[in-house]
């Protein structure tokens, strides 16, 4: 999800739970202790020189129990961040969203939304250089019935076994 949706959706919803990937819910009283702008200048394993820049907001619940994030001040925070973080520019470009969220171990997560609620999503490693890997894009589907070599084979009662 792109900063501009998350802002969307912000304005028609009266308010916000973040759905874990196992389907559990981060708390209500959850903050949104920091929205930030992060760039990874980075070298794939093909030798490629990659630049990712995401917009990463951390989640975090403490033990205040009576907090509630309400829609317009998250708006309010992003547009701070937009201000704070690029004062002359335009505000913080269109960029994909990453959330933040510790549970067991600092997690990071995609972002989208079902209607109702934000759902946080596994990020996933991958190869960006699989043309010069040599990993094939599929493996070879084989039937096991269909593979026979008839001088080794064996059949029941052959003795074989």
């Amino acid at each position: 999800m792109k900063l501009s949706e998350i802002k969307k959706i912000l304005q028609t919803v009266e308010t916000i739970n973040f759905q874990l990937p196992d389907g559990t819910f981060v708390p209500e009283y959850f903050h949104v202790t920091e929205i930030g702008l992060i760039t990874k200048n980075f070298i794939d394993c093909g030798g490629t020189v990659r630049k990712e820049t995401v917009v990463n907001f951390q989640l975090w619940d403490a033990n205040d129990y009576e907090h509630r994030l309400k829609p317009q001040k998250l708006v309010h925070i992003i547009e701070l961040s937009e201000k704070v973080l690029f004062p002359i520019a335009t505000g913080i470009e269109d960029f994909e969203i990453e959330v933040e969220y510790q549970d067991t171990t600092i997690g990071k997560y995609d972002l989208d939304f079902n209607g109702k609620d934000f759902v946080l999503l596994n990020k996933q490693t991958a190869c960006l250089a699989m043309d010069k890997c040599g990993i094939p894009t599929e493996k070879q589907k084989v039937t096991l019935s269909g593979i026979s070599n008839e001088s080794n084979s064996c059949t029941p009662g052959g003795s074989c076994c």
